[in-house]
């Protein structure tokens, strides 16, 4: 498990070959790579404050269970903070596991925890000024559908 918080860009490309490499009982990878957003042009940057190593050990309280409950081998979460311009990537969430479903349901519950409950503060510059952003009642949505208990097989 592989948790890094940086200010400095990252390419997701390299992020994804290089986490993919060596995995002989592998049978999935899934990635995700969120990019900064121009919003139709009202957004120029998009500021991102964290605390690094609070912000690291709660992500990575939340891959670790991630991995516990999916049952992954591997996980790779790297988030951007400090000032993104549009096009630039901000976070990527690599999951290996070795069937692909929970490789799948795994990045999807990574994603929604580190865009609506992870510790960032955002904020979006543009032409009309400063805007906080906070997570959208969807983004709430997403994440909360990770609380309901995991069903039970009947036998």
């Amino acid at each position: 498990m592989d948790i890094r918080l940086q200010i400095e860009p990252f390419d997701p490309g390299a992020l994804l070959t290089a986490f993919s490499e060596g995995r002989l009982e592998t049978g999935a990878v899934v990635s995700f790579t969120g990019l900064m957003r121009a919003e139709g042009g009202e957004a120029d940057t998009l500021e991102l404050d964290a605390y690094p190593g609070f912000t690291e050990a709660e992500i990575g309280r939340t891959a670790a269970a991630a991995v516990a409950r999916f049952g992954l081998q591997d996980v790779l979460v790297a988030h951007r903070y400090g000032v993104m311009a549009p096009g630039e990537p901000i976070v990527f969430v690599a999951t290996a596991a070795a069937h692909r479903r929970a490789a799948f349901e795994a990045a999807d519950h990574l994603m929604d925890y580190l865009k609506s409950r992870a510790p960032f503060w955002k904020r979006s510059r543009g032409p009309s000024g400063d805007r906080w952003i906070e997570p959208t009642t969807q983004d709430r949505q997403d994440a909360a559908r990770w609380d309901a208990p995991e069903p039970k097989e009947t036998p």
